[in-house]
């Protein structure tokens, strides 16, 4: 979803600065691009270049812990468990605005298995966002290794269900969409 995103708005002309990880995607066209591997790395990425944004969209589903310390060898069977420290990582979407200091049209993404709705809306409040774009990744066929998508949009006033579409058509009315929001929030500032 991240990359039909960055395509759609670098069709509707804006410079678009494209944070992924790892992937097999095809590279949108007309997108500076920063490769990072770790949630680390992205939180550092972030960062580096929210400053220079008007608009900031979090879709990807980065892992909310990571192991503590990374064995220098292969680890070999010793016992039949074997426990693994987990620490959490940076939460970037919502250090946007505390720490990096983000005061533009900030979106996030929630990737929900229940309460939908409920989980999304808390998800907007918690971390200061404008909109959360909310997906059930619990079913078949849509979210996660699929084409197509099907979300509801979550902002401070109401919540509005978007029909299932393939991820380029639904990427750019999502576009679209945040876009006029955006230019709403912006000249209400002025």
């Amino acid at each position: 979803m991240g990359y039909a995103l960055a395509r759609a708005f670098s069709r509707l002309d804006h410079q678009v600065i494209l944070v992924s990880g790892p992937t097999a995607l095809d590279l949108p066209d007309r997108v500076d691009f920063l490769p990072v591997e770790t949630a680390q790395q992205m939180f550092d990425a972030v960062a580096h270049v929210i400053g220079s944004c008007d608009i900031a969209i979090f879709c990807a589903a980065v892992a909310d812990y990571r192991v503590e310390t990374i064995a220098p060898q292969k680890i070999k069977k010793h016992s039949d468990t074997l426990t693994l420290h987990l620490v959490k990582n940076p939460d970037i979407l919502g250090s946007a605005r505390n720490i990096m200091g983000f005061t533009g049209y900030l979106v996030g993404f929630a990737a929900e298995t229940e309460n939908l709705e409920a989980h999304a809306r808390t998800k907007l409040v918690q971390k200061s966002c404008d909109m959360v774009i909310a997906n059930d990744v619990s079913q078949a066929g849509i979210g996660f290794d699929s084409s197509d998508n099907q979300v509801w949009l979550i902002e401070p006033e109401e919540n509005t269900a978007l029909p299932l579409d393939s991820k380029e058509h639904l990427a750019h009315h999502l576009a679209a969409i945040i876009t006029q929001r955006a230019s709403q929030k912006f000249s209400a500032r002025e």
